[in-house]
């Protein structure tokens, strides 16, 4: 069999045990020639790979699944997305409380209506066809800045972590508002954000770095899919990368622009600048998959791929306490320009305690979410969640089919 490696990388492979860079060596060595003019890489999505077990196991007990971000320690590695379906006030609390994390969305429906909930019923009945439209109604009143301290307080107020999300347009706006509340996490989410961003003459982009610096409270910024990108984000120096591009429930971006990188390549690729970034500096920035993850399985093939985090937002949006009332929409949805999100019926399937720590009322792998992942390790032998990224994962394009003839059939478990 060729030899993939030179002695040096195996050498470094061993050293550091980065899947990562493994990942990124084995890719940039198969090219796929679309043309005379264009050559390629495979990229890889979740559904694709599957994790292989080592020589040890461990009771899931003893599996630790604790990580931190911007020195805020929590015990459940999954973050609830910034959408106005999915984290409200009540689901920020809520969230934090069970060990995770929610992340309120600074430019929607919260903070435009002093009370959303007539908003939100207004988005969960009209018609498919009339959908779109009204979105670019509703969001088109004015976001107040008295509703951003306001959310922000109710929260905090509560005992519960502030994390909130803005654009980096929107953190132009309103970030000194959002320090003046005394948030505890912000996230700068735009479909790509970078630190190369080109403006017009009339309008001062967001410098990234300068921002980072100069907020009081940690900056998380996303999302990007490349290392060369997550890198740079990890110098002008954020707290988190998040990573992911079009890859969610309800986002269009990956039809409507053509853009995007399966989720297991991008999120090796984000973790392997990650772990270079660690090496030469000692500062560890965790990297975040954000959106395509459905299942439990999903989240632990995320995790094994290099990430120290997921963020999940139809999961969520399917819980009883979510604002969506089952349904669930993009956060690019009410674009007045270029819409580039969907709403997507998801049903209410259960309590938020149920969906993420359980018990599980379903057999399809989208409740307790925090058992599966446990579970996972335990069967994996990873005792952390370092020990987790380090595990062996394989191609393996027909793990979800194999053998579910009946399942499928019947609609049952992994057939739903």
């Amino acid at each position: 069999m060729r030899q993939l490696f030179s002695d040096k990388q195996r050498q470094r492979c061993s050293k550091f045990g980065s899947l990562a860079l493994i990942g990124r060596w084995i890719l940039r060595s198969v090219n796929i020639q679309i043309g005379r003019g264009k050559v390629a890489r495979r990229a890889y999505g979740i559904d694709e790979i599957a994790l292989v077990p080592g020589q040890r196991t461990l009771d899931p007990t003893l599996a630790d699944t604790r990580w931190s971000i911007g020195g805020i320690e929590r015990e459940i590695p999954i973050i609830a997305s910034a959408m106005d379906g999915v984290v409200d006030v009540r689901m920020a609390i809520l969230l934090s409380e069970l060990g995770a994390l929610g992340v309120l969305n600074l430019e929607g429906v919260q903070t435009r209506y002093a009370d959303p909930t007539p908003i939100l019923e207004k988005i969960a009945s009209v018609e498919a066809h009339e959908f779109v439209p009204l979105m670019q109604g509703l969001y088109s009143e004015p976001i107040k800045l008295e509703l951003v301290q306001q959310r922000i307080a109710a929260i905090k107020e509560a005992g519960a972590i502030a994390a909130v999300s803005a654009t980096p347009a929107g953190a132009v706006r309103f970030g000194t508002a959002v320090a003046e509340a005394g948030a505890d996490l912000f996230f700068i989410q735009a479909t790509v954000v970078s630190t190369a961003h080109l403006s017009p003459e009339s309008i001062t982009p967001l410098d990234l770095a300068e921002f980072c610096t100069t907020m009081p409270m940690p900056v998380v910024l996303g999302n990007c899919v490349t290392y060369d990108v997550a890198l740079n984000l990890m110098k002008a120096g954020t707290a988190g990368v998040l990573v992911g591009i079009g890859p969610g429930a309800a986002c269009t971006s990956r039809g409507v622009l053509g853009v995007g990188v399966p989720q297991a390549t991008a999120v090796a690729d984000c973790a392997a600048a990650r772990d270079d970034y660690y090496r030469e500096t000692g500062r560890y920035v965790p990297v975040i998959a954000d959106g395509g993850l459905v299942t439990g399985g999903d989240i632990c093939k995320c995790i094994a791929c290099g990430a120290d985090a997921v963020m999940i937002g139809s999961p969520f949006a399917r819980a009883k306490e979510a604002p969506g009332s089952g349904f669930h929409w993009g956060m690019a949805t009410p674009s007045p320009i270029l819409p580039r999100g969907t709403r997507i019926r998801v049903g209410s399937t259960g309590t938020l305690q149920e969906i993420l720590r359980g018990p599980a009322r379903l057999d399809d792998g989208t409740h307790n979410l925090l058992g599966a992942l446990r579970t996972s390790m335990g069967t994996l032998g990873a005792k952390d969640i370092r020990e987790m990224q380090q595990v062996e994962v394989i191609i393996a394009p027909s793990l979800l089919t194999e053998g579910k003839v009946y399942q499928k059939a019947q609609q049952l478990g992994m057939g739903k």
